[in-house]
């Protein structure tokens, strides 16, 4: 019986030929940063299967980074995927392409991009609502812009580490309400923020908007995003300027991006709207849903605690971009930004230990004790997974850190 091709992929692996994420890798015994697209359990080296096959891809595939690729513009990233796609497809490709696959435990996965700006946002109806409920029980559980536009805040893009660094627990001010004066020292208020992020390859010009219509003419891909947050340091500092030190510890990010084209049969619509929006902002009648149907799973310590669905964002990923860029600000290769956390109207889909434990007031039950914020050795893992075409799903990775001790 001849043996099986590593590109013969099983029939439902999330990471077939309709999928194709990118990341950078290297290995032990070859330190060199190389393109590498996920096939199944292996890693193609991209830019060496392209040199192989004499495609004219070669320099862009043949980089230690995607920014390159992400400078390349929407059809540049179309006619690579199609590209790719053949690679992995066409039986007479394989003499050249299975060389050039690794399996996918022996790559060393590296942040995939160099990352310019860092933008996140709080763009969840029910994860805003909960806030506020928490925060201001006697006032309204939403402040009043925020069905109006994408609140958002700058982040800092130097602390955006890729998957599976470990996290340090941060130091910094924090004072409860009942105490007299604030106390410096390690957060005991350790959360998580369960996101979707988006990488911008194509820039724009400085005081030129970019338009809803422009999306996907800016945006390459997306991936999973953790956004770790100190909330008793945030809860003392972010009073009037909003969040600083709580924030900007570490932000960790998948090792693969999926590109946008990938996700096609996952668009679906937004939640409706209240109040009508600014023409900038009013995606009533694009041709193309701007929501993403993504399905995502929070564990700690191996453990499920919930199960946070995308769909339900009142604000897309096009709205943020419109706003973000609205005022006229640029757009860079390699900026960043975040969705703001998922959470869905039930309490297991809530994307937050604030919300799930009600800002510590109800812990959880995991296996290895009660939590109710994070505790030195947890590891918080993120999964997800979107409709493919013809009934497959399309595999988005995962993202995971280790809590370790202050310094």
């Amino acid at each position: 019986m001849p043996q099986q091709s590593p590109l013969d992929v099983p029939e439902g692996d999330p990471f077939g030929p309709h999928n194709l994420p990118y990341g950078v890798f290297s290995t032990s015994g070859d330190t060199r940063r190389r393109i590498g697209v996920r096939i199944g359990g292996y890693v193609l080296d991209a830019g060496a299967a392209a040199a192989a096959l004499g495609s004219p891809y070669a320099g862009l595939l043949g980089r230690p980074s995607l920014n390159p690729l992400l400078a390349a513009g929407r059809t540049a990233w179309r006619d690579v995927r199609r590209a790719l796609t053949a690679w992995v497809t066409d039986p007479g490709h394989r003499p050249a392409v299975e060389p050039h696959l690794l399996p996918l435990e022996e790559a060393v996965l590296h942040l995939p991009y160099e990352v310019a700006d860092y933008v996140d946002f709080y763009a969840s109806e029910h994860h805003a609502t909960n806030v506020g409920k928490m925060f201001r029980p006697d006032g309204d559980a939403l402040t009043p812009n925020w069905k109006h536009l994408p609140i958002g805040y700058h982040g800092r893009s130097g602390t955006l580490v890729v998957s599976g660094t470990d996290v340090v627990r941060p130091s910094g001010q924090r004072k409860a309400p009942t105490d007299p004066a604030p106390v410096f020292g390690p957060s005991v208020k350790l959360d998580i923020e369960a996101e979707v992020g988006f990488v911008v390859g194509t820039p724009s010009e400085l005081g030129r908007p970019v338009p809803l219509a422009e999306f996907e003419d800016h945006v390459f891909g997306l991936f999973l995003l953790n956004d770790w947050s100190a909330r008793d340091i945030q809860a003392w500092e972010y009073v009037p300027l909003g969040p600083f030190l709580g924030k900007s510890f570490a932000t960790s990010v998948s090792a693969w991006v999926t590109p946008l084209e990938a996700l096609d049969a996952a668009r679906t619509a937004p939640p409706a709207r209240d109040f009508p929006l600014l023409p900038y902002l009013d995606d009533a009648d694009n041709d193309r849903p701007g929501g993403f149907d993504l399905h995502i799973t929070v564990s700690i310590n191996g453990q499920e605690v919930a199960r946070p669905p995308f769909a339900t964002m009142y604000w897309t990923a096009a709205q943020q971009l419109a706003h973000m860029t609205v005022g006229g600000a640029s757009l860079r290769t390699g900026d960043v930004y975040g969705s703001g956390t998922v959470s869905g109207p039930e309490v297991g889909q809530r994307g937050s230990l604030l919300e799930l434990t009600w800002n510590g007031r109800d812990a959880i039950e995991l296996a290895d004790g009660k939590r109710t914020f994070l505790e030195d050795g947890d590891t918080v893992t993120l999964t997800a997974w979107a409709p493919g075409a013809n009934g497959t799903r399309v595999g988005l990775g995962e993202v995971t850190g280790r809590i370790v001790g202050s310094r």
